[in-house]
Parts: structure tokens; C-alpha cells; sequence
């Protein structure tokens, strides 16, 4: 199997609905947000992507010509065949959502929760939803654009280290 062979089924499965580009020989596709958990149970069941390497997102508040506020990437890859590839998806305010793909990859889990943490995109069907690097009663998402650079005045019980102390 081949990186053109698997993009070639998902354009036979999915249709139009799919944007495939390579960048810097990084293959992806746009998936849309309703299409892209169908899209990788396909990578996984049928063309044995069976490692999940990463999910992450982007802010793109303030992008020149962005249509929408945040892209979520999926690095998945093949061990099987030595192939990769980049899914990705948009979602928009005020209630940016993605299915789990925790039934696919169990180590979504902590990858999603990450994603949740700083962005505030939820995935729908996650067992455990909840905040991984955060105190849990922070309510913002610091990753997003228009969080300001020196926070919003949270106070924190965290011990200040100076120099002289390190």
C-alpha cells in the first residue's frame, strides 16, 4: 500500500468532500468536521493506520483570509507500511466539538484532553473530559489567540523560585 493508494480510497469513499495537498512531503487531507471520524475509522480499519501519533489544534483568530477560528490535526501513521498522514479539521465558536476518536486510538485520550485544556474544543464521547495541565478551576483555554499574553490576573498558590533558591 501506498500513501496515493489510501488517499485514493478516501476520494473514492468520501468524495469531493475531501482536500488532499503535500507539503514539505507531508500528505494531507481536509477532512469536514462531520466526515473526519468516518475518515480515520477508514485510515484505521481499512488501511491499517494503527499508531495515532498526534492531535493538536491551531488558532487561526486573526489569520489573513482564515475562514475558520481553529484547525485540529491528526498525525496518524502506518508501522505496517511506513506511511503517514496529516487529517485535518476545522471547527468555529461557540461550541467547537469533534467526535472521540478515542474508540479508534485508545491513546487519544490523553491527546484530546490536551487539545480540550488549552483550546477548548470538546470531543463528544471522550470517557474523561476534563482538564490535564490546568488546575481544574482554571476557565479559560491559554492557547487561544485572545488569551492575553499575562493571563487574566489568575492567582496561583505556586511557590516562587528565585535565582538564588535554584
Amino acid at each position: 500500500m501506498s500513501t496515493d493508494e489510501t488517499i485514493a480510497k478516501l476520494h473514492q469513499r468520501f468524495g469531493t468532500d475531501l482536500v488532499d495537498s503535500t507539503f514539505r512531503d507531508n500528505r494531507r487531507v481536509i477532512a469536514p468536521a462531520d466526515r473526519v471520524h468516518d475518515v480515520l475509522k477508514l485510515l484505521r480499519n481499512e488501511r491499517q493506520f494503527d499508531f495515532l501519533v498526534d492531535i493538536t489544534a491551531i488558532d487561526y483568530l486573526e489569520y489573513p483570509d482564515a475562514i475558520d477560528r481553529f484547525g485540529v490535526v491528526y498525525l496518524v501513521s502506518s508501522t505496517k507500511h511506513a506511511e503517514r498522514l496529516i487529517v485535518k479539521t476545522f471547527v468555529n465558536l461557540p461550541e467547537p466539538e469533534l467526535p472521540t476518536a478515542t474508540d479508534l486510538w485508545k491513546g487519544a485520550n490523553w491527546m484530546e484532553r490536551e487539545v480540550y485544556d488549552m483550546y477548548g474544543i470538546r470531543f463528544v464521547g471522550h470517557p474523561d473530559l476534563r482538564r490535564i495541565l490546568m488546575p481544574d478551576e482554571f476557565v479559560s483555554y491559554p492557547l487561544r489567540k485572545d488569551y492575553p499574553l499575562k493571563g487574566m490576573g489568575e492567582r496561583h498558590n505556586f511557590p516562587v523560585i528565585t535565582r538564588a533558591e535554584s
